[in-house]
């Protein structure tokens, strides 16, 4: 495991049933910056984000080979508290899924599941988790107005708030942005560049021109396989590996 790395993934293999997604997936990420997972469909993407905060528990039929650590800890340890691994790593999927209240009640909502009952304490917490998702200023006015009334990049944005609201220390984004337009987009960007100070940011983007904008590293993935990895600047200009190269300069995919 490199030194301060956040997240280690080793050796890394993930089946469902009898076909492999993941194959050897060996990547250190570090603290507090931006990684992009990027590749065409069925590359094995969206499967190591839900590894990573061990979603595929639930789908039947799954197993794995290999580790992933957080903070030097496994998070198959069978001692690890999948509930407390969730708090530390939150997801936010491609398609927002605010829930049918207030503004306020869905950030305050983890928080009071957690037992914060004291109506000070989670104001705090809900103007905190909209400031840092960028949308305090837009909704500080209505707060006690439905959430389903917000536009689509809003509604994004409060289900990051709404995940921040839970002070994890890593996001994961699985095509944050898929049904966006370029403004709100625009905006979702600009949020992840802000919250990087103070998380680790794991994104599958929703296409390479926001991979190539956003990140700080950048992970090439193809049918399953971590082609190669490194800083974007160099991924995107400089690949190492003629598939990259192909994927980047739209020859494939």
């Amino acid at each position: 495991m490199s030194q301060g790395s956040k997240i280690a993934i080793k050796g890394f293999n993930f089946y469902y049933d009898s076909v492999q997604a993941l194959r050897n997936i060996n990547l250190d990420i570090q603290p507090r910056q931006i990684f992009t997972i990027f590749g065409p469909a069925r590359s094995g993407k969206t499967t190591l984000l839900k590894n990573l905060n061990r979603l595929t528990d639930l789908i039947f039929g799954t197993r794995h080979t290999g580790n992933i650590f957080i903070d030097g800890a496994d998070i198959y340890d069978p001692k690890q508290s999948l509930t407390q691994l969730r708090r530390r790593i939150g997801m936010v999927f491609d398609l927002p899924t605010p829930l049918p209240m207030s503004i306020f009640d869905n950030v305050a909502y983890g928080p009071q599941l957690n037992g914060i009952t004291q109506k000070k304490r989670l104001n705090e917490i809900v103007e905190k988790a909209l400031r840092s998702s960028v949308l305090w200023e837009e909704v500080r006015d209505r707060l006690q107005t439905s959430a389903l009334r917000l536009s689509g990049g809003q509604q994004q944005r409060l289900c990051i708030a709404r995940i921040l609201a839970l002070e994890p220390e890593v996001l994961l984004l699985d095509e944050p942005c898929s049904g966006l337009d370029p403004i709100s987009t625009a905006s979702i960007e600009e949020t992840l560049i802000q919250l990087k100070k103070d998380y680790t940011i794991i994104i599958v983007p929703h296409n390479i021109q926001q991979a190539s904008r956003v990140s700080d590293r950048a992970g090439f993935f193809l049918s399953g396989e971590l082609v190669e990895e490194g800083p974007t600047y160099q991924i995107f200009t400089r690949p190492g590996d003629k598939r990259t190269e192909d994927y980047v300069t739209g020859r494939f995919g």
